[in-house]
C-alpha cells in the first residue's frame, strides 16, 4: 500500500491539528474519564451519555481532523471523515437514543481486555509516542480514539447492535497498516485491538430491545 504523503507530511499535519485544536485536549479527556465513570453504575442514562460522548468523540475526528486537516495531503481523508461520521451517528441513534447499548464494568476476559484498551488509549498511546505537538491525541485523533471505543464497547453487558463495530473494525485495520507503513508504533495495537474487541463483543449475548 503506497501512501500519497510522507510521514514528515503526516506529523506535521498533527502539529498543526493539535495546535489548532489546544485546550479541546483537555476536554476530550475529562469526557474520556466521565465515560468511564459512567460505567460504574447500570442506571440505564448512564450509558446513553456514554454512548454520546463516543459519538462526539467519532464525530469530532470525522470533521475536524479527517475534513479539515487529513484531506489537505490525503484524498482518501474525504472517505475516512465519512466513515467517523457515520460511526458518530450510529453511536449516537443505537446507543443515545435508542438505549441499546449498556455499559458496565465487566469481569472475564471481555472486561480485562476492556480494561487495557481503555488504558492504552487514555494513557499508554500518548506514553508510546513521539510527544507533544506530534503525538496523536485522545478524543480527537482517529487511532487513540479507536482503541478506546473498544475498551468501552467489550464493557456493554449484552451484544450491541452490530452495525456500531463496522467503522471501529474498519479503522482498526486501516490504521494498522497506515502504521506498518509510517513506523508509528503506538498504533501497532489496533490490530489487536479490533480484532480481538470484535470477536469478543460478538460472543456477548444477543442484545435487548429497552427503551
Amino acid at each position: 500500500m503506497e501512501l500519497p504523503f510522507t510521514s514528515a507530511q503526516f506529523m506535521e499535519i498533527f502539529r498543526a491539528y493539535n495546535q489548532a485544536l489546544w485546550p479541546a485536549h483537555l476536554a476530550a479527556y475529562a469526557l474520556g474519564l466521565l465515560a468511564v465513570g459512567l460505567c460504574l453504575g447500570p442506571r440505564p442514562w448512564r450509558s446513553r451519555l456514554a454512548a454520546a460522548i463516543l459519538a462526539v468523540m467519532w464525530l469530532v475526528n470525522g470533521a475536524a481532523y479527517h475534513l479539515a486537516f487529513f484531506a489537505r495531503i490525503n484524498p482518501a481523508a474525504w472517505g475516512f471523515g465519512g466513515l467517523f461520521l457515520l460511526g458518530g451517528l450510529l453511536f449516537l441513534w443505537a446507543g443515545a437514543v435508542q438505549g441499546r447499548m449498556r455499559f458496565k464494568i465487566q469481569g472475564g476476559l471481555a472486561g480485562w481486555a476492556g480494561a487495557l484498551c481503555l488504558a492504552y488509549g487514555l494513557i499508554l498511546y500518548p506514553l508510546l509516542g513521539r510527544g507533544w505537538p506530534f503525538t496523536p491525541a485522545f478524543g480527537l485523533a482517529p487511532c487513540p480514539t479507536t482503541i478506546f471505543t473498544w475498551g468501552l464497547l467489550l464493557w456493554t453487558t449484552e451484544r450491541p447492535p452490530l452495525y456500531t463495530l463496522i467503522a471501529p473494525l474498519i479503522w482498526s485495520l486501516i490504521g494498522f497498516l497506515a502504521a506498518l507503513k509510517l513506523g508509528i508504533r503506538e498504533d501497532a495495537f489496533l490490530l489487536a485491538a479490533g480484532l480481538g474487541g470484535a470477536f469478543l463483543v460478538w460472543r456477548k449475548g444477543r442484545p435487548r430491545t429497552s427503551s
